[in-house]
């Protein structure tokens, strides 16, 4: 089978959901190989295993903690140049889509980011994408050198397909580039009980129509019966509602969750781009005529402080 490479997304070897995505969706096209970088890979190799990894590239050197995304950069080419992958898969956050571009460039390969879905092709693997502010959904496949793509989280549902890594480390020869920029220090950023936005298998979002910051604990309370993260609207981040780490949208964080739910969002495109490619989409809204009901797959017209409740009320009670 072909080996496919997927780089690790992980904290302290602590493997996050969208690298079990990626594993998941590199069986479909061959073998999947993990690229660790860091130290914690001795953590992390039995999870990775647990889902379908059958070799783990580990790469633990001081360059890797202490400088930007280049010691990812060259880790990879160098891998990917000794080992002959039929595709790279990385996941679609910020960090991931400039290692990508790199890695491609340096590889001269083609580059697809964001996809929503990887499958099977008979010239490689095809992407689907959301495109045009998700106006459009398009395939697409790379045509030359060794495909390198992007993954958004939520492509696809990680299932399990235990093996027993073989584990290899790796040498890495740094490039000058590699100690161009060197991190000085980081800050944990503060966390709270809900998942994170972009991992989250449901999310709860609010908009203008929930007329002030205060208002937000009954989007919050929905998420939190839910077990949902919360999201908001570029109208409600903007009057200074609900922290700009929480935009929902073209300018903000794009989610595909299995679950979106929209309470006083009227829909607009700049939102829309943001959340189109949820799995199940339901909308809150007194305006019977707002945009969101267009795409809603269910939707509720109705004043969203007493719909709401109503919701948390009846979640519980099933609940109990």
């Amino acid at each position: 089978m072909a080996e496919i490479l997927v780089l690790v997304d992980h904290t302290d070897g602590a493997v996050r959901k969208p690298t079990l995505e990626l594993l998941t969706l590199a069986r479909r096209l061959g073998a999947p190989s993990a690229v660790f970088l860091g130290p914690g890979a001795d953590t992390a190799t039995e999870a990775l295993g647990r889902y379908g990894a059958h070799k783990v590239y580990v790469v633990d050197a001081p360059e890797v903690g202490e400088f930007l995304v280049t010691p990812a950069v060259d880790a990879l080419t160098q891998i990917a140049g000794s080992t002959g992958p039929a595709a790279i898969l990385i996941p679609s956050s910020p960090d991931g889509k400039e290692t990508a571009a790199r890695v491609a460039l340096r590889l001269e390969s083609g580059l697809i980011t964001d996809a929503v879905d990887v499958t099977a092709g008979e010239d490689g693997p095809v992407t689907e994408q959301s495109v045009f502010a998700a106006t459009y959904q398009v395939t697409a496949h790379v045509t030359q050198g060794v495909p390198v793509i992007t993954v958004k989280p939520n492509a696809a549902a990680p299932e399990p397909a235990p093996v027993t890594p073989a584990v290899e480390k790796w040498d890495v020869a740094f490039g000058p580039a590699s100690g161009a920029v060197k991190v000085l220090s980081r800050t944990p950023r503060e966390r709270g009980d809900r998942p994170e936005l972009t991992e989250a298998d449901i999310v709860v979002s609010g908009g203008r129509g929930v007329n002030g910051a205060e208002n937000f604990a009954v989007i919050e309370s929905v998420a939190d019966a839910l077990g949902a993260a919360v999201g908001a609207s570029r109208a409600a981040v903007d009057a200074g509602w609900y922290p700009h780490s929480h935009q929902v949208g073209q300018t903000g964080t794009q989610v595909s969750p299995q679950l979106y739910l929209a309470a006083g969002i009227s829909g607009a495109i700049q939102h829309r781009a943001g959340m189109q490619t949820s799995k199940t989409i339901v909308a809150v809204n007194k305006d019977e005529d707002a945009p969101i009901f267009d795409l809603a797959d269910y939707g509720v017209v109705g004043d969203l402080f007493q719909v709401l409740p109503q919701l948390v009320e009846e979640i519980e009670r099933r609940r109990s």
